[in-house]
């Protein structure tokens, strides 16, 4: 009889091991932007070096389809929540309005991990991003430094309530108000919304505005970049007439540093976000002691430096490798 029983539990273990499967849902704060499509890349890695350790996890990757959407992403983590998945990777929107349903995912004993922009809750086993007021204060330090330490300068903030670029936006007014006393800031105050075309028609309407007495420019994300980018060249400013340093890289900012139209951008590392994200979230399913917050890093690109090895899986990340 002990034999028998021996017999069914050696039997019976492999199966409860082979069955239990890690449900994630890593949920972007949109998903048209080749930033989110790097995090989705990371969360591909991390799944897949699972697999190769014989630990079962399956990525559900969804988000809403612009960065302006708080009530679909909140419907999302509710929905998540609703289907009991395994845990939750989370890049909010909104630092207070993704506060109730994290809580509510937490209470549920489904962990979260955010990545890329906070919330104000304790709630979460882990917060994954990037120094995003230091990446604002390098901005700052290094525009400072094109423009000599004086001009005229104007910055474009993303949207209200997004915590990693308004963390960017104020690490750049305090660089700027400390180190550099004879820049003028001429507008601090304008919104680029969530799309490149939002952001365009907005930095038209400034470069209208302060063009003839403009000497930089620093805009907060890869859209509000883009947008101004391209507003920039109609107005005829391009090619380092106005100094323009930029937060994030992506096949048209890359272009731009090239042409000469950007002359830094501050870039992140996506890829590592998205990794750690799933990495950090089945480490806490697992019982795994988890580091509350974890720097992913920044740094600066320019011309000089944009084919470095070190920039390669930013500036160049492997989607087609992990997205096929």
């Amino acid at each position: 009889m002990k034999s028998l029983l021996a017999l069914l539990v050696l039997v019976a273990a492999p199966l409860v091991t082979a069955a239990e499967t890690y449900k994630i849902a890593v949920i972007p704060k949109g998903t048209t932007h080749e930033f989110w499509k790097s995090i989705h890349a990371g969360a591909v890695k991390a799944q897949r070096e699972f697999e190769a350790q014989g630990i079962n996890v399956s990525i559900i990757w969804k988000g809403p389809l612009k960065e302006d959407d708080r009530e679909q992403q909140i419907q999302v983590v509710e929905n998540f929540v609703g289907q009991r998945v395994s845990g939750i990777v989370l890049a909010p929107l909104d630092k207070k309005g993704l506060v109730a349903p994290v809580e509510t995912a937490v209470r549920g004993k489904i962990p979260v991990v955010i990545i890329d922009s906070a919330i104000e809750s304790k709630a979460p086993a882990s917060f994954v991003a990037t120094d995003n007021r230091e990446g604002g204060r390098i901005a700052g330090r290094e525009l400072g430094k094109l423009l000599g330490g004086k001009g005229n300068v104007i910055m474009l903030r993303l949207q209200v309530g997004s915590a990693s670029t308004e963390e960017r936006e104020e690490g750049f007014l305090e660089v700027m108000k400390k180190d550099f006393p004879n820049i003028k800031l001429l507008s601090t105050d304008q919104h680029a919304g969530a799309t490149r075309d939002t952001a365009k028609a907005v930095s038209e309407t400034l470069l209208n505005r302060f063009g003839r007495d403009l000497n930089g420019i620093f805009a907060c994300n890869e859209s509000s970049a883009a947008g101004m980018l391209l507003a920039l060249r109609d107005a005829g400013l391009g090619k380092g007439k106005v100094k323009f340093v930029a937060f994030d890289s992506g096949e048209t900012l890359n272009a731009g540093l090239m042409a000469g139209d950007i002359q830094g951008m501050v870039v992140q590392n996506p890829m590592r976000m998205g990794y750690l994200g799933v990495k950090t979230v089945v480490a806490a399913l697992r019982g795994e002691k988890v580091a509350p917050v974890q720097d992913t890093g920044v740094g600066f690109v320019t011309k000089e430096n944009f084919d470095s090895p070190d920039m390669a899986e930013i500036v160049h990340p492997p989607l087609d490798k992990y997205l096929k």
